[in-house]
């Protein structure tokens, strides 16, 4: 099973942002082939070169084999580097097949992929459910159309995908998609177990698989509120796969909520940091006092502004967290949040919801991740006394403070 892309889409849940070098480049532009990597061999699971890969299609634009190839290949890149020009990229590739109501399986799976990417969360699931119609032997669409039910909190479809997962391709492997659906439905310890015996599987011990299993044994680990163990799982795997944006993001952000600020911004290279791994420098700086904290919310609030001149549309993490956690603007932050939640229902959100409710002294504004908390049954260390905090507002029952 391709393991990488599905981690790739919970890399670009986690942060669909900008690789730093220039403020002017417009993010969704297609990266110039003279910038392209030499391989893309490991990310891609294909032989052969990028660069190979870009010139076949741009000879042949109209050939759907090698628009797949490049569009596939790019998609990668962008996830594991949090990169969105190169899903510009890929989405120039498919553009003659977008409107298309007949294609191949994986033309809609792939296709499906960069719709989510520019968060068109239902469009990316149609296409993916599409694929599936046409071949329901491959394990990747299945994988992301397990992640995409999450997003969108459809719980019973989720549960669905791992039985039919189980069905096609093993319980061993379906566990994995029940650990996942365990912790994000409130039974966390369950679901570390199961991902522990699933790192100490022989099937799955290749990189790809590891770092997959690995983000999610950490993320089980930080929501039943044993921090150590997912700093050491993050920590670990970081070592083992130095490139994965989201194993970076992930440790830097619990080890900056954990006031271990030093660490985090230790693991931070601010010339290439994306907005997300900025946001969190900032943060860093601020519990450091260090000096740099004006510097760099200067150069977070310039990117922001860049995007905000060129109209894009994308409600991306590092923004909400920079107008709510960070405070820069509380009510700006629970306005898009509103907008945020009926696009996806992830806990990273739902936290950032709340956290801009409370500081607005809007409580009942909330209203929404209470709901999905009791249909879920979602649960961490940090959500959940927030949620009571919501509920004991003065305001919550009509009051007027």
């Amino acid at each position: 099973m391709t393991r990488y892309l599905h981690r790739g889409l919970l890399a670009s849940l986690a942060s669909l942002t900008l690789a730093a070098p220039a403020i002017a480049q417009e993010r969704f532009k297609p990266a110039p082939s003279d910038r392209l990597i030499a391989s893309v061999h490991a990310q891609a699971g294909r032989d052969g070169s990028l660069r190979t890969l870009d010139q076949a299609w741009r000879a042949d634009p109209k050939n759907l084999d090698a628009a797949l190839a490049f569009a596939r290949a790019v998609f990668v890149l962008g996830l594991r580097q949090g990169d969105l020009r190169w899903f510009g990229s890929a989405r120039a590739a498919l553009a003659p097949w977008w409107q298309a109501s007949e294609l191949p399986a994986h033309a809609y799976f792939l296709r499906g992929l960069v719709k989510q990417g520019f968060h068109d969360f239902e469009g990316g699931l149609r296409d993916i459910k599409q694929a599936i119609e046409k071949d329901r032997a491959q394990a990747e669409f299945w994988s992301w159309r397990f992640a995409l039910h999450l997003l969108l909190a459809d719980m019973n479809a989720a549960r669905q995908d791992c039985e039919e997962i189980a069905r096609l391709f093993g319980q061993e492997e379906a566990d994995i998609y029940r650990a996942v659906l365990l912790y994000r439905t409130g039974q966390a310890t369950q679901a570390i177990a199961k991902l522990q015996r699933a790192m100490d599987a022989p099937r799955f011990k290749d990189p790809g698989s590891q770092d997959w299993i690995g983000f999610h044994l950490g993320e089980a680990y930080r929501v039943a509120g044993q921090t150590p163990m997912a700093l050491a799982t993050w920590d670990r795997q970081l070592k083992a796969q130095p490139q994965s944006h989201l194993i970076r993001l992930s440790l830097v952000d619990l080890l900056n909520q954990s006031g271990r600020h030093a660490e985090a911004k230790k693991l931070i290279a601010l010339d290439t940091a994306t907005d997300a791994l900025l946001m969190q420098a900032v943060i860093a700086s601020r519990g450091l006092k260090d000096g740099d904290e004006a510097r760099l919310a200067q150069l977070l609030d310039l990117r922001l502004q860049s995007q905000a001149q060129r109209g894009e549309s994308l409600i991306e993490r590092p923004k909400l967290i920079y107008l709510i956690a960070y405070g820069k603007d509380p009510a700006a932050g629970l306005a898009l949040s509103i907008d945020n939640w009926k696009l996806q229902k992830e806990p990273p959100d739902a936290l950032l919801f709340v956290q801009a409710a409370l500081a607005t002294h809007q409580p009942r504004a909330a209203e929404p991740v209470i709901a999905w908390a009791q249909q879920t049954g979602y649960t961490d260390a940090d959500l959940s006394p927030l949620i009571e905090r919501l509920k004991s507002h003065p305001k919550w029952n009509g009051g007027s403070r």
